[in-house]
């Protein structure tokens, strides 16, 4: 089995490689997941899935190529976006740190939760899942993904995608 993550666990601590696999299993393990972002507390794209790995995404893919189904990193920049907006929003109305976010639309929907350090989860789900059952996946992932996102552990990510990135452009 590959990890679903837009690049390679090779050479990655063990903490990068549990991370990718607690990743690998939400995308594998809940009906309706089409992509998933981790993104960082300044916005940087820092994990994400593969949107053309599940029978779902790639028929979503195949009846709409155009738009950010499918991309990664259009996915983390609303998903910042989003908790951008959030925070501030709670800050104006004084009513606390904001634990989650959920949008439904016609055809499908985006959940966002923070993760302890300020990192924020992304889920883009089709319109037909479970609501409910998307955001307890999130919240588990979060739960045991929360203490290992480091300040080094986030540093390691983020080199590995941009080594990616630029040997992907060779």
């Amino acid at each position: 089995m590959t990890a679903p993550s837009t690049f390679g666990t090779f050479g990655l601590s063990s903490e990068a490689r549990n991370l990718h696999w607690l990743l690998t299993n939400l995308v594998e393990e809940v009906p309706g997941i089409q992509s998933v972002a981790v993104v960082s507390s300044d916005g940087l794209l820092l994990l994400s899935s593969d949107p053309g790995r599940n029978a779902a995404a790639r028929e979503a893919l195949a009846a709409r190529p155009t738009g950010p189904r499918g991309s990664s990193a259009d996915l983390a920049t609303v998903v910042s976006g989003i908790g951008s907006l959030t925070i501030g929003t709670a800050k104006l109305m004084e009513f606390g740190a904001v634990k989650h976010t959920m949008v439904a639309m016609d055809e499908g929907s985006l959940f966002v939760m923070s993760i302890s350090d300020g990192s924020l989860l992304g889920v883009h789900g089709s319109a037909d899942c479970d609501m409910s059952v998307v955001a307890y996946h999130m919240a588990l992932f979060v739960g045991r993904a929360g203490h290992v996102l480091t300040p080094e552990l986030r540093s390691e990510l983020r080199q590995s995608l941009e080594a990616e990135s630029t040997e992907s452009i060779r």
